[in-house]
C-alpha cells in the first residue's frame, strides 16, 4: 500500500534519513519506533509529501507520490499539531478541510461522533486541551476514510480512556484492510495496538518485522516437587536449566513449552507450573538500540 524506496533527506552536512526503506501493508497497525533524533517525523512528513527526499521516492499503490494529486480519500495524515487557528471551532475547522478536499459536509459530523468531540464542536480550538487537539488532529486525518493513515504520536496527551479509545479505532482501521502508520515512544501501548514494527536509530531502519520478532521467546519456567528426572530429561533433549532459588522454579532455555510438557509426562512428572517466558516490546527495543549506539 506505501513503500519507501531508499529515501534520504540532508539538511546541510547533516543527514537526518540514510537511505531508508521499508512497506506499510493493508489489514496491518505497523508501529513506527525510534529514539529521539532517529528521524522518525522527517520520514513520515516524506511519506506524507510535506518533505521532499534528496534521493529515493515514496509509492502509494505503486505509483510515485509526486505524481499523485493530493487525495484525502488515499492519504490521512496527523503530523505534529492539528494545524486548527485557535478562534475557530472544531467543526468550522473541519467543515474548511472537507471544502478543501471536496468531501460532503456531513462526514465532519460522522468525524466529530468518532474522535469523540460532538459536545465539544463548537468551541473554539484554542480553548481545547492538548488531547483535545490530538483527537481533532485524527479527525482531520480520517475526514476522507483514507486507506492509509500517517500518524505520529498520537497518544501524545490522551488519557488512558483516550489511549483506549485510540488503540481500539486503530484496530477496527486494520480490521476494515486500511494500512496504518503510527509513531509512539509509549511502547507498552504499541505492544497491545501492532501487529509488525519498524524501528529507526540515526537515520537507518534496523529492524523491520513483526512484533514477535522483537519479543522472542527467552525460556519456560517450569516448576514441579519433582525435578530431578526432568532436569535430566531437559539435558539429554539439549535444553539447559537454571534454578529460582528464591522462587523454587526453573527456567528451562532451549525447549519450548509443548516439547517440555511432552518431557514431563514421558517422564511421570507432574508439572505446577508451565509459563512461556518472553522478551517485552521495551527491553527488545533497548537491546536493539544498544546495539546501534
Amino acid at each position: 500500500m506505501l513503500t519507501a524506496e531508499q529515501l534520504t533527506k540532508r539538511y546541510g552536512r547533516l543527514t537526518a534519513v540514510d537511505d531508508v526503506s521499508f512497506g506499510v501493508r493493508p489489514g496491518v497497525v505497523t508501529g513506527f519506533l525510534g529514539p529521539n533524533g532517529a528521524g522518525k517525523t522527517t520520514i513520515l512528513a516524506m511519506l506524507a509529501g510535506l518533505v521532499r527526499p534528496n534521493s529515493g521516492r515514496v509509492l502509494l499503490g505503486g505509483t510515485p507520490l509526486r505524481e499523485r494529486p493530493p487525495e484525502a480519500r488515499t492519504l490521512g495524515v496527523a503530523i505534529e499539531a492539528c494545524g486548527a487557528h485557535p478562534g475557530r471551532s472544531a467543526r468550522q475547522h473541519l467543515r474548511i478541510l472537507a471544502g478543501f478536499a471536496r468531501l460532503p459536509q456531513t462526514r465532519v459530523e460522522e468525524v466529530l461522533a468518532l474522535a469523540g468531540l460532538t459536545e465539544a464542536a463548537g468551541r473554539r480550538v484554542g480553548t481545547f486541551s492538548l488531547g483535545m487537539r490530538q483527537r481533532l488532529g485524527l479527525a482531520a486525518a480520517l475526514l476522507g476514510d483514507p486507506e492509509v493513515l500517517l500518524l505520529d504520536e498520537p497518544a501524545n496527551g490522551l488519557d488512558p480512556e483516550g489511549i483506549r479509545w485510540l488503540r481500539t479505532l486503530l484496530r477496527e482501521r486494520a480490521e476494515r484492510g486500511r494500512a496504518v502508520l503510527v509513531s509512539s515512544h509509549l511502547l507498552s501501548e504499541a505492544a497491545h495496538t501492532v501487529d509488525e514494527v519498524i524501528v529507526v536509530s540515526q537515520g537507518r531502519v534496523v529492524h523491520a518485522g513483526t512484533i514477535a520478532d522483537l519479543t522472542p521467546a527467552g525460556g519456560v519456567w517450569i516448576r514441579t516437587g519433582d525435578p530431578g528426572p526432568l532436569i535430566e530429561a531437559v539435558a539429554r533433549a539439549g535444553g539447559r536449566v537454571t534454578p529460582d532459588r528464591a522462587g523454587g522454579r526453573y527456567l528451562v532455555e532451549g525447549l519450548d513449552a509443548p516439547a517440555l510438557a511432552d518431557l514431563a509426562r514421558r517422564a511421570r512428572v507432574d508439572l505446577h507450573e508451565l509459563t512461556p517466558q518472553t522478551t517485552s516490546l521495551e527491553d527488545g527495543f533497548l537491546k536493539l538500540i544498544g546495539r546501534q549506539s
